[in-house]
């Protein structure tokens, strides 16, 4: 019996490089993987077309699809992209936001609403800070990949026609939050700024206390192909993690590869924080993360119920499964 011929789409992160080059195969698959950067190509071709067997796909719309009763998509706890969004606001010098707080009535540029940066800043806002989502004039610069039923206490303009930059630039915006720095960021006075200066030390005190490592991406195949393969999802979850490892040893192993003169000592910063593996895999290890992310998409309107952080993962894959 031949191999199971697969399409993977995912970014060509580190922690896949072992996977993107052949170096750890999968077993009993004979892997195609593309390589698509940005990820928001991926998110599209997928939700809207369907186009690969397995993908890396925003968490945020997953979690929606499943609270709607679309199955489409099974995915394994894998989870090639994380970053905390402290860092990714900003905001105008001259527009008075000096805390959180102070975001209340302001006029935020966004990618998508629904986008799961955007799911994890609303969260942290609110949770935090006591910034509710229907408290923020939200100025929205590209088309939603999934569809949105929103209260009508969320404040949205569609701001794709315009320039979102310029806008920032000229007053008519206050602040941004998202993927990016704008590119404002960089400019003469009236500058733009982060929101929190010290981001990092915000950042690892956020982590300390709440165990958030927001994740924003997991990996998903095909729920036909599962259905008929369902050896597979192990065996990817497998793959992954042997590829994870193979980026961990080359990072500790191979000195003066990356162009990072203090790599050495970054390491042993970040495990400090995360310990051995700041990347884990696996639903336990993200149980308080994954919880964070579907309670978030509930509350903030996005999904149509609240999802169970057992169900988004193939059983194969999971400490513990509960039927549903």
């Amino acid at each position: 019996m031949g191999k199971l011929a697969l399409t993977l789409a995912c970014g060509g992160y580190d922690r896949t490089q072992a996977l993107m080059d052949g170096t750890v195969a999968i077993e009993g698959v004979d892997l195609n993987y593309l390589r698509i950067e940005p990820p928001g190509e991926i998110f599209w071709r997928q939700v809207r077309h369907d186009e690969f067997d397995v993908s890396e796909l925003t968490m945020s719309a997953y979690i929606i699809g499943l609270s709607r009763g679309d199955d489409r998509f099974v995915a394994i706890p894998v989870f090639p992209l994380r970053l905390f969004r402290h860092a990714f606001i900003w905001v105008r010098d001259d527009a008075g936001i000096i805390t959180p707080t102070d975001l209340r009535e302001k006029r935020i540029a966004i990618p998508e609403y629904h986008m799961t940066a955007m799911l994890y800043i609303r969260g942290m806002l609110q949770h935090d800070y006591g910034v509710l989502p229907e408290e923020i004039d939200w100025y929205r610069t590209r088309v939603e990949r999934v569809e949105l039923n929103l209260s009508p206490k969320i404040r949205i303009s569609d701001a794709q026609s315009a320039n979102w930059e310029e806008m920032l630039a000229r007053g008519q915006l206050d602040g941004t939050m998202g993927t990016r720095a704008p590119r404002a960021a960089g400019s003469d006075s009236p500058g733009v700024r982060r929101l929190f200066s010290e981001v990092r030390d915000v950042e690892a005190d956020y982590y300390r206390r709440t165990g958030i490592f927001p994740i924003m991406h997991v990996v998903a195949m095909k729920r036909e192909i599962y259905e008929r393969n369902r050896w597979v999802a192990k065996a990817l979850l497998d793959a992954f993690e042997a590829s994870k490892a193979h980026a961990y040893a080359r990072m500790r192993d191979v000195s003066g590869i990356y162009s990072l003169p203090w790599l050495s000592v970054e390491q042993d910063r970040t495990r400090a924080i995360f310990g051995a593996d700041p990347y884990p895999y696996g639903l336990e290890p993200n149980r308080t993360t994954l919880e964070a992310a579907t309670q978030y998409s509930y509350e903030q309107g996005l999904s149509a119920r609240k999802v169970s952080v057992e169900e988004m993962f193939a059983r194969e894959t999971v400490d513990v499964f509960v039927e549903h």
